[in-house]
């Protein structure tokens, strides 16, 4: 079995907004935009630095985080393969008011907020795609906002691992998750113990299975309806 990556030309050609541009806008595309690997544990991007780049996850999986003046860490979600993130503060043109941490090596890249802005003014099917970013963003931040003040840690577990299987914003999730238990704990803010209790309640419900390197999911709507 060949171990060899996608190219990383191939790979922004089949993303869900590349499919609506026109060959030159593609064109501009792949010669503008950069591949950068990011080991475990190392910044994608930091709170308070200038926003020059519209930036996907190729392959791998990380987390958007701040630390609260005392030092703790917050993890508002995760990002997924297939993810794109932080066309708001482009358009804004302000400092990045977050870290973006990755949770394993990575594959990013990187489009120039230029590259980005010209698409915006010259692909309609672009700026529609946006559109539907923005909102889904926004709501799964209010989802998030619930997760953190009214749920406990099973169900909180159980709604982290469903928020990756939305089409749009993940959009290279499958249904076996290649997830560690201790990356499920960074992003629903439990340990890698406590973490681990949920997923044994979860999989006694029939919900999903923990197998070897990863989280088989056999009921998503169970996941999303899930309360303890």
């Amino acid at each position: 079995m060949s171990l060899e990556k996608p190219d990383f030309k191939e790979v922004l050609r089949q993303t869900i907004w590349a499919k609506g541009l026109e060959p030159e806008q593609m064109a501009r595309v792949e010669a503008d935009t950069v591949e950068q690997f990011v080991p475990k544990g190392g910044f994608i991007c930091r709170k308070g630095e200038m926003v020059d780049a519209w930036i996907g996850i190729i392959d791998g999986l990380a987390k958007i985080n701040n630390l609260s003046p005392e030092g703790k860490s917050v993890t508002f979600t995760g990002i997924a393969s297939g993810s794109w993130f932080g066309e708001g503060t482009l358009l804004k043109q302000e400092a990045r008011k977050y870290d973006v941490v990755a949770l394993r090596d990575s594959r990013i890249a990187r489009m120039p907020a230029k590259t980005f802005m010209w698409l915006l003014d010259n692909s309609l099917p672009f700026t529609r795609f946006l559109l539907m970013q923005l909102n889904e963003r926004l709501g799964q931040f209010i989802g998030m906002v619930e997760f953190d003040r009214l749920l406990d840690v099973d169900t909180r577990v159980a709604r982290c691992l469903a928020a990756l299987f939305n089409s749009h914003l993940y959009p290279g999730t499958d249904t076996l998750l290649q997830i560690s238990q201790e990356e499920i704990g960074y992003l629903s803010g439990a340990s890698r113990q406590r973490a681990n209790q949920a997923l044994q309640v979860l999989e006694k419900e029939g919900l999903l299975k923990v197998d070897y390197g990863g989280i088989q999911i056999l009921d998503l709507d169970g996941l999303r309806r899930f309360r303890a």
